[in-house]
């Protein structure tokens, strides 16, 4: 008898934005997972130098649409939901690399506990064998807008196999029933880039759900392809989500306190440190981040956009 019939069906969303190689190698590795009952959706966030037509002329089972303009992490996940069709969702980085049994355990979990929005899996290093990304996160601290991903550069022994539950949620690999999205919202694609899933974990705890850690499943990151490991355009958009975030998560004397410490303290400690380094590049989008923000003050919509039912 065929057990993978009873599977709950799982659409799973990456996003391409001119990586359609990395994104095949991400493909290929999803070919060998024991878990049969998927849909692919891969977004293509329109690659201006890459053809992405060459994924589904390899992969010709996936769905590949074409978003016609960059929006962005959040934008792009955003535009295949509405094609989804699974009780669950994967959100996946197209920069990963999965192993064959990764799946099974975050179904298992969702289905045993409805009260779970999201679930992630145990996240390594794809370049760096066995040190641990994401071993799930400690709860933010919604004055400094910090948190931290346990077990971030430790070798992994096993020690990392728990699951629990987590103070956020880790964008590379993130499971979500179908439902909690059509209640919460998708992801406030405001953001474009960087605390769009910081945000989106934050609205599906306060509607009551729970965000979950599950590490007896495993992804394989190969980390900051599309942006550069240490480039200012990723200066600008972490630093813009980080203030956006608060803004958008913090309220009466906690957002005023949370203001402060971004304005007062964060500002200058992160100025003066590329001033050290001589990166006046980042000093540049660090600032630039900051000034968004300050000139966006209207306009900015802070519900989350919604899924037609």
């Amino acid at each position: 008898m065929d057990s993978s019939k009873n599977q709950p069906l799982v659409s799973v969303v990456t996003v391409n934005y001119n990586q359609s190689e990395v994104t095949c190698e991400f493909l290929e590795s999803l070919k060998n997972i024991s878990y049969k009952q998927i849909e692919i959706f891969v977004v293509d966030n329109d690659s201006p130098t890459d053809n992405p037509d060459i994924i589904k002329e390899r992969y010709p089972y996936i769905n590949l649409l074409k978003t016609g303009k960059n929006l962005g992490f959040a934008g792009g996940n955003n535009f295949a939901f509405p094609h989804c069709k699974g009780k669950y969702v994967l959100l996946i980085n197209n920069d990963t690399e999965v192993d064959p049994g990764f799946l099974e355990p975050l179904v298992d979990l969702l289905e045993s506990d409805p009260t779970i929005g999201i679930v992630n899996p145990r996240v390594q290093y794809f370049f760096s064998p066995g040190v641990v990304q994401h071993g799930g996160y400690t709860p933010f601290n919604f004055t400094t807008i910090r948190n931290f991903s346990i077990g971030y550069g430790k070798k992994d022994e096993g020690q990392f196999m728990n699951i629990s539950e987590s103070g956020s949620t880790f964008g590379a690999a993130m499971l979500v029933p179908l439902k909690v999205i059509k209640e919460v919202g998708m992801m406030a694609d405001v953001f474009f880039l960087y605390y769009e899933e910081h945000d989106w974990a934050a609205r599906i705890k306060k509607a009551g759900y729970k965000t979950y850690y599950n590490g007896t499943s495993l992804v394989l990151h190969k980390e900051s392809i599309s942006t550069g490991k240490d480039s200012p355009f990723k200066t600008y958009y972490l630093y813009r989500g980080r203030i956006l975030f608060a803004r958008r998560n913090t309220y009466g004397f906690q957002k005023f306190i949370a203001m402060m410490y971004i304005y007062l303290i964060t500002t200058p400690r992160i100025t003066l440190g590329f001033l050290l380094r001589f990166r006046f590049d980042h000093i540049w989008a660090y600032w630039k981040a900051v000034w968004w923000n300050l000139s966006h003050r209207k306009g900015i919509i802070f519900d989350l956009p919604k899924l037609e039912q």
